[in-house]
């Protein structure tokens, strides 16, 4: 086992960040440091905070909720959009409200942006208005990616600069930004950052071997095939949401799709949709690598005895 650790005792106002890839593990672990230390997970995954997706983005089931209170697990529905801005803002009511009782908030997941605020906060942008962002969105649509780019480029040349024209995403989100506020997105992001959860941080890794962690991947998303992952985007197809909401962009999503739609034979869909889980592992990890620092770093995946194993003599 390689564990590199800094012993960090809890304080009364202290939270827990445990921060790892997909299908690592990572909440089994928090259930067990929930149960051994008075504990309440707090979701740090941008798909489980969406309702509509139980099985496919492995949300808690009952048998773990039962296990350790949960929380911003499916509170927003699919039909809106959960900015880390939002995120930040309901994760801080409940790290409050978990000290208040007297326990230990633990955030738990693998989105980056997520994490970062927490530990460090956000550029302090306001939300963009729904009229401006569809206006946006079907602006580029009318004009095409290239002219869009470069009329992001006479508005915000720092951004546009390092954005190719079809990153549509981050092209959208740059020119949202100037156009809503009159300040380009690249200003903003120099300015202070604001919103970070005050109080005492363990940052926890969880990075296991990537063979383990892609055997696992494997096995995983068939078992969620089993539990009815299809019948879930189905259900999710029967709603007609854009395809630019977060909740369509959720792994397996598109290719199981493909398969209800007669565009895909299942194998293709469950083998397509395990290899792009398994590149937004090693995507994860990389980030962690470049970007979390934590004071504990666990290199296995999770087994029973790792909570004996590692924080009987941390916590």
């Amino acid at each position: 086992m390689n564990l590199k650790t800094t012993t960090l005792p809890f304080a009364s106002r202290s939270f827990a960040v445990l921060m790892g890839p997909t299908a690592s593990g990572k909440s089994a672990l928090a259930i067990d440091i929930a149960c051994n230390q008075n504990g309440v997970i707090i979701n740090a995954d941008s798909m489980q905070v969406y309702a509509d997706l139980n099985i496919l983005t492995a949300r808690p089931g009952q048998a773990d909720l039962h296990l350790a209170p949960h929380r911003l697990y499916g509170v927003i529905d699919g039909a809106e959009r959960c900015s880390v801005g939002r995120w930040l803002a309901l994760a801080r009511q409940e790290v409050e409200q978990v000290w208040d009782s007297g326990k230990l908030p633990i955030l738990v997941g693998g989105t980056g942006m997520y994490m970062q605020a927490a530990l460090s906060g956000i550029s302090p942008i306001p939300d963009i208005a729904e009229d401006c962002r569809l206006a946006v969105q079907a602006e580029r649509q009318a004009i095409g990616s290239d002219a869009f780019h470069s009329k992001l480029k006479s508005l915000d040349p720092e951004s546009a600069n390092r954005l190719f024209p079809t990153d549509s995403q981050r092209v959208l989100r740059a020119m949202e930004v100037v156009q809503f506020t009159g300040k380009p997105l690249s200003e903003w992001q120099k300015m202070p950052r604001v919103g970070r959860l005050e109080g005492q941080a363990l940052p926890i890794a969880y990075m296991p071997p990537r063979q383990q962690l892609y055997d696992n991947i494997e096995r995983r998303f068939d078992q969620m095939v089993e539990k009815g992952a299809l019948e879930e985007v189905k259900q999710l197809q029967a709603r007609k949401l854009a395809a630019d909401m977060p909740i369509m962009k959720a792994l397996g999503v598109s290719t199981l799709g493909a398969y209800l739609l007669g565009n895909a034979e299942i194998s293709e869909a469950i083998s397509t949709a395990k290899r792009d889980t398994r590149r937004y592992a090693k995507r994860q990890m990389t980030w962690m690598r470049n970007n979390f620092i934590s004071k504990i770093e666990i290199n296995e995946l999770y087994s029973k005895s790792l909570y004996e194993k590692i924080f009987s003599n941390i916590f």
